[in-house]
């Protein structure tokens, strides 16, 4: 027995936003000075150490709870599954629902009850809530199914991460090139199989560390527009990351009882291309171990950083073939991990 995803979808927004599209910003220090080097220069610097060469954003018409729905609506349909029968929806998001040219969040009702009304479910013992967790927040939603399940209160979960990340960034700030949109879903229940989510793993560092990402003004201060926007301290939480995420992976794979060669794939958040990669070889070399080629799948190229987003769309694109020479076979051993705004870290070790 074992507690399982059996069916996954995704949503990836239709527009494209490529680098070459951000020449004509204006781009600001944090100070509001200028910055030297030209934008065709910061740009090119931006690629070469995210890894980002386009993004996608969601279309002028659609929110954070529609394309949520949309991902839902493919994992139910994956899992084949009545949608009557779930007993919770689980959102993960950070901004709700954001609308396009608005200067406020909206969060009630919740993303998740939002979710279940466009679903069309009529049981009222589906039980939605929302799950703000920082970038982590879709795998801290399938812990949180999984001890639902295991304790019996549940026995069918729908667990999503969704965010519009393009609506809550600052033009003239250099970190907005990161951020993406979209929406990534899992169904979460008991199987008659083995395997499925064999350990986790969750820790929050706040003494220090809570206001590494944060809501800030525009860096232009000339301007009046006073609406806050996602803004974050890289270098700090690019060190943060490396001191502790890879511990956290040693962590949860040692109380898995899973061997580190037995791992096939590392799904992580797709944050920053070179962080990444320096947490998984960080993670390998506490084993004594080099990084094996091909067990980081990465997106981050041409979706960007959509947050919660990031890790369910990865994992849904590899199941259905869209990840170029990457695979997931019956019985293989995949680590879920990510790290995020709170500073929260995570990971989950499942056998698909």
């Amino acid at each position: 027995m074992g507690i399982k995803i059996t069916g996954t979808g995704s949503y990836i927004p239709s527009y494209i936003e490529k680098n070459e599209n951000f020449y004509n910003h204006q781009f600001l220090n944090a100070d509001g000075s200028t910055i030297k080097n030209s934008n065709e220069v910061i740009v090119e610097k931006f690629k070469a150490i995210t890894g980002i060469r386009e993004r996608r954003y969601v279309t002028q018409d659609l929110s954070n709870s529609d394309i949520a729905s949309f991902a839902a609506e493919k994992a139910i349909e994956d899992a084949k599954i009545d949608r009557e029968t779930i007993d919770y929806i689980i959102v993960a998001h950070n901004y709700g629902d954001v609308l396009h040219n608005s200067e406020q969040s909206d969060t009630v009702p919740s993303i998740a009850s939002r979710v279940k009304h466009l679903l069309k479910i009529k049981n009222p013992k589906c039980v939605g809530y929302d799950l703000l967790f920082g970038c982590p927040g879709w795998i801290e939603g399938v812990i949180q199914a999984k001890a639902f399940i295991a304790s019996g209160i549940a026995k069918r979960c729908l667990v999503i991460g969704s965010e519009t990340l393009s609506r809550v960034i600052d033009k003239h700030d250099r970190d907005s090139m990161i951020y993406s949109d979209g929406a990534g879903a899992a169904i979460i229940e008991q199987s008659d199989i083995e395997g499925g989510i064999l350990a986790h793993e969750s820790a929050t560092f706040a003494f220090d560390e809570a206001h590494y990402i944060f809501f800030g003004e525009t860096n232009d201060k000339q301007s009046k527009d006073k609406r806050r926007y996602i803004k974050m301290y890289g270098r700090k939480i690019y060190e943060f990351a490396l001191s502790n995420v890879p511990k956290a992976l040693k962590s949860c794979l040692d109380k898995s009882g899973v061997a580190i060669k037995d791992v096939k794939k590392i799904l992580i958040h797709q944050a920053n291309e070179k962080m990444d990669e320096a947490i998984v070889n960080r993670f390998y070399k506490l084993h004594n171990m080099k990084m094996p080629d091909g067990i980081m799948p990465m997106t981050i190229n041409m979706l960007g950083n959509s947050s919660v987003a990031t890790v369910p769309t990865l994992f849904d694109m590899i199941l259905k073939g869209q990840v170029e020479n990457q695979e997931i076979h019956k019985g293989d051993v995949i680590i879920f991990a990510s790290v995020g705004a709170g500073m929260n870290i995570n990971a989950i070790v499942y056998q698909y």
